[in-house]
């Protein structure tokens, strides 16, 4: 399985450099805000005209896209709290040692395309022109929801308030994406890249998880 795992990630973030190519060298066009070069504009501007802004959808992205950080914080917590009543950083559960890595990468990738900038936005919002590409509510809400979906599933196993956590990670992650896609802040290779890197890394992650093996000493 965990073979299969990182295949599926090695697949999905090659398919996310060629996404980034594609965007920097095929059908780039001055359509963008404040006169911004946008690759691959016919399909951008052409879905983009279909949903227009919604401002309203826009706004609810924000909260759940906090909701999505709040179960990093959440976790990490859980982190700690076992670190102390085991009284050792050795018997804090690996997998959460892997999921720290997971929001390490996370935050170095977010970093890495507010100054690496592949897309501007479509719009301009509170801060001027903005770095577009990959969406980072999307990308986050990917990686953090199934990361957090994969943690209460093995440790909340057949229990009523796992699964309603579980069914609460899934709607969350699908009205950030959908929510996102249609609000027109993004264009649509945006989405699409957030989600090809936020799978990927989770995917990552979820491999080194079934490599360590099934959780830990007490």
């Amino acid at each position: 399985m965990k073979t299969k795992k990182m295949t599926a990630a090695c697949v999905l973030f090659v398919l996310f450099l060629l996404l980034i190519v594609l965007i920097k060298t095929v059908d780039v066009q001055t359509v963008g805000p404040e006169n911004a070069q946008i690759g691959l504009a016919g399909l951008n501007t052409g879905f983009h005209k279909m949903t227009g802004l919604q401002m309203s959808l826009y706004k609810v992205t924000q909260i759940t896209g906090y909701l999505a950080i709040l179960t990093a914080v959440l976790f990490a917590a859980y982190g700690v709290w076992q670190m102390v009543q085991r009284k050792s950083l050795a018997r804090v559960d690996r997998d959460l040692y892997a999921l720290a890595g997971l929001y390490v990468a996370l935050g170095m990738c977010y970093i890495f395309f507010e100054k690496f900038i592949v897309n501007y936005r479509p719009v301009i919002l509170d801060e001027g022109l903005e770095a577009s590409f990959p969406s980072s509510h999307t990308m986050l809400a990917t990686c953090l929801l199934l990361a957090a979906f994969e943690q209460v599933r093995r440790r909340m196993k057949g229990q009523t308030l796992g699964n309603v956590l579980c069914i609460l990670c899934a709607v969350l992650l699908a009205v950030t994406v959908l929510g996102r896609l249609f609000s027109g802040v993004h264009w649509l290779t945006d989405i699409l890249g957030g989600l090809l890197l936020g799978t990927s890394l989770y995917l990552f992650y979820a491999a080194v998880v079934d490599w360590l093996g099934k959780k830990t000493s007490r």
